[in-house]
């Protein structure tokens, strides 16, 4: 479906994409017009949780996310992967839920072509932005929250290819924080980590600073685009 976007339109829009399994139930958000990112030509697509265990686009930190780059000026797609709502298809093992993104991200390099792209995940979700890093054109950023980086596929022999900000809550009940930090540290290349030492998985509490905090970290990042 070629829908036409208006880059400013900031109410959710419902949009139905073809990806490899069939049709992908997405959202789109345009972004709020004069705001700090609005010239800095680029588009954002987030990942959502894990799809078995409840994970949806409407997850309230991929909302966050979501916001986050709609706030800075940035237009964001968000999805469901397949099997998940009205999107085709089963579940993959974090293999085919990244050919769901690049195709949600074609999606809209096709409406934004001079614009460059943004990936960013929560849990699961964080590992399929991870994996599609390596295969998208000119990537410019990369948000990782509550990474599972010991059940998923992360890096590269230690290096991302874009810059990379990770956040990460210090009483995660589903991942090792301090696991995630001492990763974050082995990192080569341009590595933030916000570390939200009194929040759990879901960031209960804490989703408003970190939405604060995420966008002092791209505007440092971004900028200058």
């Amino acid at each position: 479906m070629n829908t036409t976007l208006d880059a400013f339109a900031v109410t959710p829009k419902a949009v139905d994409i073809s990806g490899p399994c069939g049709l992908i139930e997405a959202r789109y958000t345009g972004a709020k017009a004069g705001a700090p990112l609005s010239k800095a030509a680029l588009m954002a697509v987030v990942c959502h949780p894990h799809p078995l265990h409840g994970g949806t686009m409407t997850n309230k930190v991929v909302t966050t996310l979501s916001r986050a780059y709609r706030d800075l000026g940035v237009p964001v797609a968000t999805f469901n992967f397949r099997g998940v709502g009205r999107s085709a298809g089963t579940f993959d093992e974090a293999v085919g839920e990244v050919d769901d993104l690049l195709a949600v991200a074609t999606w809209m390099r096709e409406r934004f072509a001079q614009r460059r792209l943004l990936l960013a995940g929560f849990s699961f979700g964080s590992s399929i932005a991870a994996q599609a890093c390596y295969r998208v054109a000119a990537p410019a950023h990369l948000t990782l929250v509550a990474p599972a980086i010991d059940r998923y596929p992360y890096d590269r022999e230690g290096r991302f290819p874009v810059p990379v900000c990770v956040i990460q809550g210090g009483r995660d009940e589903l991942v090792d924080a301090a696991g995630v930090h001492a990763w974050s540290a082995g990192l080569a290349g341009t590595v933030d980590l916000l570390r939200f030492d009194e929040a759990s998985h879901f960031f209960h509490g804490a989703l408003v600073t970190m939405k604060a905090e995420l966008a002092r970290v791209l505007l440092e990042r971004l900028g200058g685009s």
